[in-house]
């Protein structure tokens, strides 16, 4: 096919991307430059926990062919998910986050699983493609080894911020990524400059100080990976610091300038569910097994499970106030079967008491 022929298609995929509810649609090349090293560096020492997984496909994230061989471009795509852009969205955020009692989850997770709404619409501009080109390919939203915000960066949908976030000047930070990997050789798009300068903002925001520095994220402090991917007893000289954020934490886009760029979801999958935009601790503490799966079915939340979830919002309760509905909630817990939530229930008991005397 030709360049002409191929940049016709390009058109066509972007505007059958936009058709789908992306906000933007670049492709870059699958040469990621220096970010195989700097990864091996933040492996050795040991910043990624307990996400083994990291380590354990660490030679498949640092050569995207292995993934889809012969794959020589990578179709990346920004599908935003906030749901409210009223013009005082971040300060409305702050204020819960500072209200004791109420449960604060992570804005990308109040609705549909992301993994589920990117991978439609990718596989469905996949298909697109090949009605123009035969192409072989394979579609991710972080649900494989791909370095998403190097090739993301490289395709001019951002710049890597100093949280590591990827950053959009008409965008900010409050979108997901996704990618298609393929052989088509399709025109390369250009990347953007950096639009950070000095600010860090970001940095001296974390409630955990995981932003060890510009572009560098101790994962073992983020209340993002303790939330989400460890599974065992938070350090408990972290667990003060975490506030009331059950699942996730947004402090480092809430601070950021760019985000009173972001955009409202242009599909509906990101609208919260189970009123979880507005619950309490102690209403979600109260969920049962059976009423945590049925209500989480189809979020992102369900994958951590229900001890993990009470392990979570016992923490936050122990932040909270000594309310009479707290200590209740706390003590119907304290004989949980799970010794993981019998002690952080124990923990956060003791801090409410404590407090008192």
């Amino acid at each position: 096919m030709t360049a002409p022929d191929l940049l016709q298609v390009a058109k066509a995929v972007k505007d059958s991307a936009r058709a789908l509810g992306f906000s933007d649609c670049r492709v870059s090349d699958l040469d990621l430059g220096q970010a195989p090293q700097r990864l091996r560096d933040w492996l050795a020492q040991g910043r990624h926990g307990e996400m083994d997984y990291m380590a354990r496909h660490a030679q498949l994230r640092t050569d995207p062919a292995l993934l889809v061989p012969g794959a020589i471009r990578a179709i990346c795509v920004r599908l935003d998910y906030l749901h409210d852009k009223q013009p005082d969205w971040q300060e409305r955020s702050w204020q819960r986050i500072h209200a004791p009692g109420e449960a604060t989850v992570s804005l990308y997770a109040l609705g549909r699983d992301y993994h589920k709404a990117v991978r439609q619409r990718l596989q469905q501009l996949a298909d697109a493609i090949s009605a123009h080109i035969p192409h072989q390919y394979r579609v991710f939203s972080d649900s494989a080894p791909v370095m998403e915000v190097e090739l993301a960066t490289k395709a001019g949908l951002g710049w890597r911020g100093k949280h590591t976030l990827l950053l959009s000047r008409d965008g900010g930070s409050m979108f997901f990524l996704g990618e298609i990997l393929t052989d088509c050789p399709l025109p390369l798009d250009e990347p953007t400059g950096e639009h950070c300068g000095s600010c860090q903002a970001c940095i001296d925001i974390c409630p955990t100080q995981a932003i060890t520095g510009p572009y560098q994220l101790d994962a073992r402090r983020c209340i993002s990976y303790l939330t989400i991917e460890h599974r065992g007893n938070i350090p408990e000289d972290l667990r003060p610091l975490m506030g009331n954020r059950i699942y996730g934490c947004d402090d480092c886009q809430l601070v950021c300038p760019w985000n009173k760029y972001a955009q409202v979801a242009r599909v509906p999958d990101f609208a919260p569910r189970n009123g979880l935009d507005t619950a309490t601790l102690v209403q979600l503490f109260a969920w049962t097994e059976d009423e945590f799966n049925r209500r989480l079915e189809g979020s992102a939340i369900r994958r951590i499970g229900h001890a993990q979830w009470l392990r979570n919002i016992a923490v936050a309760l122990g932040n909270g106030a000594a309310t009479p509905e707290a200590l209740g909630a706390l003590q119907s817990r304290a004989n949980h079967d799970d010794p993981l939530v019998r002690e952080h229930v124990a923990w956060a008991l003791a801090r409410l008491q404590g407090s008192q005397s």
